[in-house]
């Protein structure tokens, strides 16, 4: 099985730049009305669809309403990146943090709305 979350939007090509150009995301697929996405690493993508496209059946047309989801992304450069980031002026929204549950994590946000957690998993102390 294999999972490929979707999120309808209008923003596509300010999606597909902020995904390519800041998340090193590649395109697997691209048309007028879709577009298709990969991590870097090609294990996950992430499809955005324009919304109410003649094409699409009417339970695909409303557009994301930009609250309540987010994506998880977990690597290891979580440091790297959160510089180049905070350097090529993207807004973080949650600094840099070490969690007590051994998290290393920050957090910005996509052209939709959609919270991106960027996080290096490590186990606790003492564990």
């Amino acid at each position: 099985m294999k999972l490929n979350a979707g999120i309808l939007t209008e923003k596509l090509a300010e999606t597909k730049a902020f995904y390519t150009q800041h998340l090193g995301f590649g395109v697997t697929f691209e048309n007028e009305f879709y577009l298709l996405l990969h991590t870097p690493n090609q294990q996950a993508e992430l499809s955005f669809l324009l919304p109410n496209h003649p094409t699409q059946q009417p339970f695909f047309h409303a557009p994301f309403a930009g609250q309540g989801m987010y994506l998880t992304i977990e690597m290891d450069e979580v440091d790297t990146l959160y510089q180049k980031l905070k350097n090529s002026g993207v807004e973080i929204k949650v600094d840099i943090r070490d969690e007590p549950w051994g998290d290393r994590h920050f957090a910005i946000q996509d052209p939709n709305g959609i919270g991106i957690d960027l996080v290096k998993y490590t186990a606790p102390e003492g564990e």
